[in-house]
């Protein structure tokens, strides 16, 4: 079942198109992550789902509601938390969770979510005084008042250690495990590969690939990388091999590029079939980060 479906979504700033008829659904219950480079509209695509911007045409559809045309009753259902938001430094913790509480009709209880999210000890604490850390998880309690179904996840670690990055996205696991969905924009594509069931990936204002983030790989076409070392000339042996796109020797190294993982197999039984002697044999298969830069490479352009 779908949380949201995107059809031919396109925004306009007077002539300069940020989003080009991009199109998608979001599975209830997963994590979704919209990945491109700064200015390639993913915040743009974001922003016209929650109904923050107008879009030029196409068709939305979050909770099986029209964020343009019912905007209040959505706003009541889903969570948010905005990379660009800022809070008044002096403001304290419990001051802003009793204000953004007031908006909902129900809302949950803010204690509660500031003990599960290891911030009761600095409810009285001023804004200004939480670390980065502290502030995203204040921005996940706040999103979290209104008991949303849905969330909405802007760059929600940039800036962070790595410790407090992870510590967040264990938080981020333990929303999809209730039953949450949850979209997010990121820049880190190891984030997206932990945290992501689907992604899509892009440019542009445009959907370059989409799909798991084995499936974006996939789409890359980007060989996986077999090396090992020997004291002996295989460049005979290695020309012989099937799918290999590129094999190299260098002194004792060795390396095939190939598309098929089944080169090793053909590999491994032609060196003993040759008495070659080999060592230290590795297989490098291609990331997420390589698919990104594949598929958006210096080409990397757009608006927001």
């Amino acid at each position: 079942m779908s949380a949201i479906s995107v059809s031919a979504l396109t925004k306009d700033y007077g002539p300069l198109r940020a989003v080009d008829s991009v199109s998608f659904t979001v599975a209830q219950g997963s994590v979704f992550g919209i990945l491109g480079p700064n200015g390639a509209g993913k915040t743009t695509t974001m922003e016209c789902m929650m109904g923050l911007r107008q879009r030029t045409s196409g068709e939305i559809s979050v909770l099986g509601l029209d964020p343009e045309e019912q905007r209040h009753r959505l706003y009541s259902r889903i969570g948010v938390q905005l990379q660009e938001t800022v809070y008044q430094s002096s403001a304290k913790v419990y001051e802003l969770c009793q204000l953004f509480a007031s908006m909902y009709d129900a809302p949950l209880e803010y204690m509660p979510l500031l003990e599960r999210f290891r911030l009761e000890g600095k409810a009285r604490s001023s804004v200004g005084r939480l670390s980065g850390g502290q502030r995203q998880k204040l921005a996940i309690v706040l999103a979290l008042l209104g008991d949303p179904e849905l969330l909405f996840f802007d760059e929600l670690t940039t800036g962070l250690d790595p410790g407090a990055r992870r510590e967040i996205w264990e938080y981020v696991k333990e929303l999809k495990r209730e039953g949450r969905t949850v979209v997010m924009t990121t820049h880190y594509m190891e984030e997206a590969a932990i945290l992501c069931d689907e992604i899509c990936l892009i440019n542009a204002g445009r959907i370059v690939a989409q799909g798991t983030v084995d499936e974006v790989i996939d789409q890359a076409q980007i060989d996986l990388v077999i090396s090992f070392e020997t004291d002996q000339d295989v460049r005979t042996l290695l020309e012989a091999l099937t799918q290999v796109t590129r094999a190299e020797q260098h002194g004792s190294s060795v390396t095939l590029y190939t598309k098929s993982e089944q080169t090793l197999t053909e590999l491994v039984l032609a060196l003993k079939d040759q008495g070659v002697r080999y060592k230290k044999i590795r297989v490098t298969y291609p990331e997420l980060e390589d698919a990104f830069l594949k598929l958006v490479g210096t080409k990397a352009k757009g608006v927001g």
